[in-house]
């Protein structure tokens, strides 16, 4: 008799660094991803090691406040970089930058919580 497979629908934003929800250490790899976005004196505190979840709450946070950065310095950029003697070309490369990181940031958000929700998932099913 042949066993269908079973297969955990995830998000397209989950990371690659993340193995899928269910899999043998899937929780440990999602740690260890999150423990990456936060700065490391976090990612040492007893209770964020103990519970996967507060460390991607978290993580959320952190990367949210990351998000209203980048947003900060891609609207001031323009009026506050020729202040400070920067030349027109570093200000457009500096500006495609903050851009650019702005989109990874959202990325990154989308992810985090994807492992948070899959994470509580996981402890309400224990």
């Amino acid at each position: 008799m042949i066993m269908p497979l079973t297969t955990t629908r995830i998000s397209p934003d989950w990371p690659c660094q993340v193995k899928t929800p269910g899999s043998y250490d899937w929780e440990r790899s999602a740690a260890k991803w999150l423990r990456e976005l936060v700065p490391a004196r976090y990612g040492s505190y007893p209770a964020l090691i103990r519970h996967p979840v507060l460390l991607a709450r978290h993580a959320q946070i952190q990367v949210q406040q990351e998000v209203r950065v980048a947003r900060t310095a891609l609207q001031t950029a323009r009026a506050e970089l020729p202040r400070l003697g920067m030349p027109e070309a570093v200000i457009e490369h500096t500006i495609k930058l903050y851009a650019a990181e702005l989109l990874q940031l959202q990325h990154i958000a989308r992810s985090v919580r994807a492992v948070t929700e899959a994470l509580v998932e996981r402890g309400t099913q224990r």
